[in-house]
């Protein structure tokens, strides 16, 4: 008997990419998907991208999904509560290992194993340590397809949201951005690829720009915004 997992699902490339390397190796039961969702908007948290091409992508994977419903903007203990209440759920199905896609931020990969250790879990990271250039170069050699649904403006401008990733995308990037954007510079949705049934359907909508304050070290300081470019993608 495998061990059953669940599979932490951005709808992304490295989701993707983690996703086939696992039914490749074989070595866990893939029982569900979990992906988090503004409650408010019924879209995916930072990649901005609808729940009902999130609902596609999960039938055209043949894997259950789950949805973590949170509120606009939940404080920490609001955050915590909702993924207790939803680990527990996931917990009674016999569900032992939590995948994830991360690949080098060391703070988040031990905040998720700490997390899980508290409730008997092990976490599993299957791009881990990888260099970024190899993983975008292996992901688009597999035939996988993904298209940039938001930009943090820090990095890139309006242009790079709504584009397909392939060589010359690649080629576009500034020096200072991970070609996976592992740093959070860009997100995506991928879209086909030999872990899908077929292709998910959706045509591209408008670019639009969204503001968030940036957080004050002291009262004094001058408002200050992070800018994020986002693609709508509008499901067929």
């Amino acid at each position: 008997m495998k061990p059953k997992a669940l599979f932490n699902w951005s709808s992304g490339k490295d989701s993707a990419l983690a996703l086939y390397k696992i039914v490749q190796e074989n070595q866990y039961e893939v029982e569900t998907l979990l992906t988090s969702i503004n409650k408010e908007f019924q879209r995916i948290s930072m990649h901005g991208v609808h729940v009902l091409l999130l609902e596609q992508q999960a039938s055209l994977l043949g894997i259950p999904l789950t949805k973590m419903e949170l509120p606009k903007e939940p404080s920490m203990e609001e955050y915590q509560e909702i993924m207790n209440i939803t680990m527990a759920e996931i917990q009674a199905q016999g569900i032992t290992h939590s995948i994830f896609g991360d690949i080098f931020l060391e703070d988040l990969r031990l905040y998720r194993e700490k997390q899980l250790s508290t409730i008997g879990m092990q976490a599993i990271f299957p791009l881990w340590k990888q260099n970024t250039s190899d993983l975008i170069r292996e992901f688009l050699k597999l035939g996988f397809k993904t298209i940039v649904t938001c930009v943090n403006g820090t990095y890139l401008d309006k242009s790079f949201a709504g584009r397909i990733i392939d060589q010359q995308f690649l080629n576009d990037l500034p020096e200072n951005v991970d070609p996976c954007g592992e740093n959070g510079e860009f997100h995506t949705f991928t879209f086909d690829g030999p872990i899908f049934r077929s292709p998910v359907q959706f045509e591209i909508g408008k670019t639009v720009k969204k503001t968030y304050p940036k957080p004050k070290s002291n009262p004094e300081d001058q408002d200050e915004e992070y800018i994020f470019w986002f693609c709508d993608l509008i499901p067929k």
